[in-house]
């Protein structure tokens, strides 16, 4: 079940590929593009389901919401009837190693409140109609560049839905679907050991030109995505602006940031918005490079595809993400409260990510398990300088089935050396996501920021 299959084997043999050897990466044949929507599915991953019958066929996602939903709602769960099929604790993990990561294996080993309620697999992740068809047109014709920190010939869709290396594969994720525009509250809690806390309250605008129809990677201005970023609480932090220009070609233009300090009362440049550099009030335990799981430049690591494996992946997190649970009932000490939420075992490429000599970066070695079906990053492991586990990193994800469009709910990172975590975008008791939201890059620009920024 655990095993590498042996078609990934023979991609890394061509694939996998140092940093150095990318160049201008050639885009797969007709013949193979063909496969989607046939035995691939039209984003890419295996349609069929495991041998053992645990992991069904896909059979389409989510198309439609549940009866009675409408847009502005909390999504409601489409599986609440579903039962706990069995649960992992500490005192029986080591019988599902095959099926767990390191760092998964690190949280049982060390939290005796540790546990994972594993539900029937249901794969649900879905896109728009339009995604599925510019992902096919795609496949023939989108190229990694400047050493895999870029793409060309690319539209709308998933760049390389047939993946021959690692660098497609995280182009995969960070230009899956998300909506052309998103207003939402990103709400964060550094949690301390004793399961102390306060809240920051964040207000976030994206815009990502890339997914408006009829652009592609070479009308862009090679700006992939805006980010703003408002802190509205607690009051000794509110009022600080981040806006982030984050680029399309990292080699040709590295990401842009501007900060807005209320005490100043101006606008700066922030140049260290990138990288490991520590977020947004995050204590130290949320680096720029781990939103959305990883974002950014991936020049100073070397990257290759280990293989595809089953693995149990924070899924469907409805009940984690519903307005009828508080965040006080979310997080407890050392990890969140495992009882509101749900594991499935899912396939999922397994990525490891090296630092390269010379470079320099907090994570040296990190691994990261993308689902095959959303290509979101569900988990992540860290290592520390010595190779030994650091943090555990998940994204309890949902389909937003009004766009639709799988995506986390939930970004947990848990440092195992000191047992606290930091979890974001807890928005339980605010608004959901808002992908209705209208934007222009002029409301992005650091003169208006300048502008948003007065109080």
């Amino acid at each position: 079940m655990n095993q590498i299959k042996k078609s990934v084997v023979a991609a890394c043999i061509v694939g996998c590929a140092s940093f150095y050897t990318l160049g201008a990466q050639a885009a797969v044949s007709p013949e193979q593009a063909a496969r989607l929507g046939v035995d691939l599915t039209p984003t890419g991953a295996e349609k069929a389901g495991n041998a053992a019958g645990t992991i069904p066929a896909w059979s389409g996602g989510i198309t439609a919401p549940p009866a009675g939903y409408k847009v502005g709602m909390a999504h409601p769960d489409p599986f609440a009837s579903d039962k706990i099929e069995f649960t992992i604790t500490p005192q029986n993990y080591k019988q599902y190693a095959d099926n767990l990561t390191v760092g998964q294996q690190a949280m049982f080993a060390k939290y005796p409140t540790f546990k994972m309620n594993v539900y029937q697999t249901r794969r649900t992740a879905s896109f728009p109609q339009r995604t599925y068809e510019m992902t096919k047109v795609n496949a023939t014709k989108c190229q990694l560049v400047a050493n895999g920190e870029g793409v060309q010939n690319c539209a709308e869709g998933l760049p390389f839905p047939i993946p021959q290396n690692a660098y497609e594969v995280i182009w995969n994720h960070k230009l899956k679907y998300k909506g052309v525009a998103l207003a939402r509250w990103s709400n964060q809690a550094a949690v301390t050991a004793g399961g102390s806390y306060n809240l920051v309250r964040l207000r976030e605008e994206l815009l990502g030109l890339y997914f408006k129809p009829g652009n592609t990677s070479e009308n862009i201005n090679n700006i992939l995505a805006y980010f703003y970023q408002e802190v509205k609480g607690p009051a000794r932090l509110a009022g600080q602006v981040l806006l982030v220009h984050d680029t399309l070609n990292q080699a040709k233009a590295s990401r842009q940031a501007w900060v807005y300090n209320p005490g100043q009362r101006r606008v700066r440049r922030a140049p260290n918005v990138e990288f490991d550099n520590p977020g947004t009030a995050s204590d130290g335990l949320r680096t720029n490079d781990m939103t959305d799981m990883f974002n950014g430049a991936m020049n100073r690591h070397e990257w290759k595809i280990v293989g595809k494996k089953e693995v149990y992946v924070p899924y469907n997190s409805y009940k984690a993400h519903s307005d009828k649970v508080k965040v006080k009932d979310l997080i407890q000490p050392n990890h969140l409260n495992p009882d509101l939420l749900r594991y499935e075992l899912h396939r999922v490429w397994v990525i490891e990510a090296t630092l390269k000599k010379g470079s320099r970066h907090i994570n040296p070695r990190r691994t990261f398990y993308v689902d095959e079906d959303s290509w979101g990053i569900l988990v992540l492991d860290h290592y520390d300088g010595q190779g030994n586990i650091w943090r555990y990193m998940e994204a309890p994800s949902v389909n937003y089935y009004e766009v639709p469009v799988f995506w986390a709910t939930l970004e947990t990172s848990h440092d195992l050396k000191t047992g606290r975590y930091i979890t974001g975008l807890l928005d339980n008791e605010e608004s959901p996501f808002d992908f209705s939201y209208q934007a222009t890059p002029e409301d992005f620009s650091p003169q208006n920021l300048r502008a948003r920024g007065i109080r």
